[in-house]
């Protein structure tokens, strides 16, 4: 597997933040930043679900998206209901 470089410009105080934070995880100021970033990285794109419609099944989708919305009993029950936190 080849690398490449990546360059990233932080100030004196974060510096310090990473470098504090690599240390206390006993690894390498290049190593902690690298794994920290493809952990955000993922959860970035975790947080962002894609949903793929094959072509075949677009017509369809098209008309469930297109119809009149339907009431649904426990959806009007919950949107009335007051929130737990504001009890």
């Amino acid at each position: 597997m080849t690398s490449s470089v990546l360059s990233v410009r932080v100030n004196d105080e974060e510096r310090a933040l990473l470098e504090a934070a690599s240390d206390q995880a006993r690894t390498t100021l290049s190593d902690f930043v690298r794994r920290k970033a493809l952990e955000a990285a993922e959860m970035d794109l975790l947080e962002r679900p894609r949903v793929t419609i094959p072509a075949k099944d677009w017509a369809a989708f098209e008309a469930w998206a297109d119809r009149p919305p339907q009431a649904i009993a426990g959806l009007e029950e919950l949107a009335r209901t007051r929130p737990a936190w504001r009890k």
